[in-house]
């Protein structure tokens, strides 16, 4: 075993060989938009997300439905599998089987296995001091979700969203293999905040964040700031605040943007400062939702101080 829980890493990474190994992870839940097929979309490039983060390949996945069979019309469950399935060919891979239930809250996702070299394996525990931090996807799935389900959420919102959410991380991947990154995660339930720091505790190094730079969804600013803000993305911030320097000038909205809970996010890389023109320029190339670069690591404690 390679790559376990203890580090909180994206996946498990198995050696089958001295030239190959496994990595493997699973994700689901329930629905975070209206339309089936969107869903499905999303549920999928969620899953495959934590292949990519470690650097691999994803060569097979299992579906994972639960369905509420005698509640919804027919033709959702199709529709859901049909984004899912549409989303696994984009990656260039098939569903080989997988499992179902009868539940009364609809709930999808994939088990996912890829494949990387041994020696290759991107880790959220090897980034360094000096490191600079990039993300790929702008920040506020979580917000806009909550809002889509109070029927709150503008429509160009919620196709940023969507757009966003249902893009695979596989550009991105390829992007920083390519540039010579030291480490990544990918940005899901535990916000940027959450993930950052494990990032932080796994490699014994702490970071600022420049919110200036960091990019945003439209409309989750707004949305949060009329209370559209999610149960999990709360927790989250309370749970970071011990190990966050704040600036006074940053404001409550932006804090809670930071820890806003995402689904289907993007990768969180970090690169030596000499490497990251490169990587930005691949992501440019590769048309990521976003290529920004948000802050730095420094020595000392998994502290992470946030300026404007």
């Amino acid at each position: 075993m390679l790559v376990d829980a203890g580090t909180l890493d994206d996946a498990a990474v198995y050696r089958i060989d001295p030239d190959r190994a496994l990595v493997a992870t699973l994700d689901f839940f329930t629905p975070i938009v209206d339309d089936p097929y969107a869903f499905g979309r999303i549920a999928a490039a969620n899953a495959l997300s934590d292949i990519y983060a470690m650097g691999a390949r994803p060569i097979f996945a299992l579906n994972i439905v639960c369905f509420p069979r005698d509640r919804l019309p027919d033709g959702v469950l199709e529709e859901i599998v049909r984004g899912g399935g549409d989303t696994a060919r984009e990656a260039g891979i098939a569903i080989v089987g997988g499992h179902s239930i009868d539940d009364p809250e609809p709930k999808y996702g994939m088990c996912a296995i890829g494949e990387v070299h041994p020696d290759r394996i991107f880790r959220n525990s090897t980034a360094r001091s000096g490191d600079v931090l990039v993300l790929t996807k702008p920040l506020g799935t979580g917000i806009i979700a909550t809002a889509i389900k109070k029927g709150d959420a503008p429509g160009d919102a919620v196709r940023a969203a969507i757009d966003s959410m249902a893009t695979l991380n596989r550009g991105a991947a390829e992007a920083m293999i390519a540039a010579g990154a030291h480490a990544a995660t990918d940005i899901t339930g535990f916000g940027l905040l959450g993930h950052l720091r494990s990032m932080l505790r796994a490699s014994g190094v702490g970071a600022t964040l420049h919110t200036s730079a960091i990019p945003f969804l439209p409309h989750a600013a707004d949305l949060a700031r009329t209370g559209h803000i999610p149960g999990g993305t709360a927790r989250n911030l309370s749970d970071a605040e011990g190990d966050i320097v704040w600036n006074d000038a940053v404001d409550p909205t932006t804090r809670t943007l930071l820890a806003d809970a995402q689904t289907s996010g993007g990768l969180l890389i970090a690169i030596p400062p000499d490497r990251a023109d490169d990587l930005i320029a691949r992501l440019d190339a590769a048309a990521t939702p976003a290529a920004a670069r948000i802050g730095t690591l420094l020595e000392g404690p998994a502290r992470i101080t946030v300026e404007n």
